[in-house]
């Protein structure tokens, strides 16, 4: 190591107490870290490109410093999905260091990263406090039944109101209304289960059947109306 000449001529000056490094909750224990290998757990983190038209969600299962499973949901942009699909071959099986300086193709989903290593090296992931984590395959959770994404989808103006095309429970068919033209429920198609039931060999019409459902007051509507075409 190379000093310089003023440093050179310094004289000597003892520290006080070497203080070592904040401890960290980890997996249910406290961990003061010095290596990447100290770090475990899930996490997420979310992010966008320059211009914000689109969002990328990571959600990472961290095992001893190597992520052992990921999960990259996006939306806003069309591009963005295939950038996730590739990053989602890079960057498994890497140390979260090493997947924070490697280029994850997107900027939004090179954005969630920083920010998912801001969790975990500050102590603040989901399972801080869960002993030993979670399982890998814990990701999948996040998708629920037909594992896919959580997505909502609204849309609204001043002159029209809103209008629901995407909920928790599936793709909107029907808003039903009330005598004040006011939302009290609505009816939906669980997208998921319907190409569960398909792949096991029901019909398409029976499987939307099985896969429908109603939401609120749906049944006290004094109109319903089709929130993509009315």
């Amino acid at each position: 190591m190379q000093y310089s000449a003023e440093v050179q001529n310094m004289c000597p000056i003892s520290r006080g107490p070497q203080h070592a490094s904040s401890p960290i909750p980890v997996e249910g224990r406290w961990v003061s870290p010095k290596d990447v290998i100290a770090i475990s757990g899930v996490s997420h983190g979310v992010g966008t490109c320059a211009p914000q038209q689109g969002a990328a969600k990571l959600t990472l299962n961290v095992k001893d410093g190597i992520i052992e499973e990921a999960l990259i949901e996006t939306i806003g942009c069309s591009g963005m999905t295939h950038s996730a699909a590739m990053a989602s071959e890079i960057i498994t099986g890497k140390t979260i260091l090493e997947a924070l300086n490697t280029d994850l193709v997107c900027d939004a989903i090179n954005v969630a990263m920083r920010e998912i290593f801001l969790q975990y090296v500050y102590g603040r992931t989901q399972t801080a406090f869960s002993l030993d984590g979670l399982p890998i395959g814990a990701g999948l959770e996040d998708l629920g039944k037909g594992l896919r994404s959580q997505i909502g989808t609204h849309y609204g103006t001043r002159e029209k109101g809103p209008r629901y095309m995407e909920m928790a429970e599936g793709y909107v068919t029907k808003l039903a209304l009330d005598d004040n033209d006011e939302i009290i429920g609505y009816s939906f198609v669980n997208l998921g289960k319907m190409m569960e039931f398909i792949g096991k060999g029901t019909s398409a019409e029976e499987a939307m059947e099985q896969a429908s459902g109603q939401y609120g007051r749906f049944d006290e509507a004094v109109r319903t109306i089709d929130p993509r075409h009315q």
